[in-house]
């Protein structure tokens, strides 16, 4: 009888327990494996999810808009060394593009998009200009981070998959009922 009671008491906790793994599991696409940006015209991607095999990383495509496959895209190889490959497009014109990462073992790295703006175009009818003064030397702008520590599931920049997922969302889990079992037994009434 009295376990029956426990048990119906300590219910929901089991369940809210059981089913922690499976909501933080969630897919996992958390976090792509590659970093795309742009600069101008140009279009770079850096990742550090691939493996060289026989001299080759893997190849990177640039994909528009109305292109779905890898193979439609604009492709390039990746260069670089086991801590990181990049790849990067030239005279790349103004839009929506999607950068898509194989690697040379045929998995993907990930996909991101990017946005390739405009260039910015002097207007022309205006009132002559002042006298230009001499520029101060170029600054070059502060260093920013690619991919930083990234909101929501994980919040790190590598993709640690759902095993490990899996396994943080169980000690979480475990702890959630190891605080209930706990606070439980410290509410009994030391006589029962």
């Amino acid at each position: 009888m009295r376990t029956t009671r426990l048990l119906i008491r300590s219910g929901p906790i089991l369940a809210f327990a059981a089913a922690l793994p499976i909501c933080l599991a969630g897919p996992s696409t958390a976090a792509s494996g590659i970093s795309a940006g742009t600069n101008g015209s140009t279009v770079s991607v850096t990742t550090s999810a691939c493996t060289q095999i026989n001299g080759n990383w893997g190849s990177a495509s640039l994909l528009t808009g109305d292109q779905r496959n890898f193979a439609e895209g604009r492709q390039t190889p990746l260069s670089g060394t086991t801590a990181g490959q990049s790849a990067a497009w030239s005279n790349v014109a103004a839009g929506t593009y999607t950068v898509v990462v194989v690697c040379s073992n045929g998995t993907s790295a990930g996909s991101q998009s990017v946005v390739v703006s405009a260039p910015k175009v002097p207007q022309t009818g205006k009132a002559p200009a002042a006298p230009a003064v001499p520029a101060a030397p170029a600054v070059p702008p502060p260093a920013v981070p690619q991919r930083g520590v990234l909101g929501g599931l994980g919040g790190t920049v590598r993709d640690y998959g759902p095993l490990t997922l899996g396994a943080g969302a169980a000690l979480v889990g475990s702890g959630v009922i190891a605080t209930a079992w706990y606070l439980r037994r410290r509410t009994r009434p030391h006589g029962l």
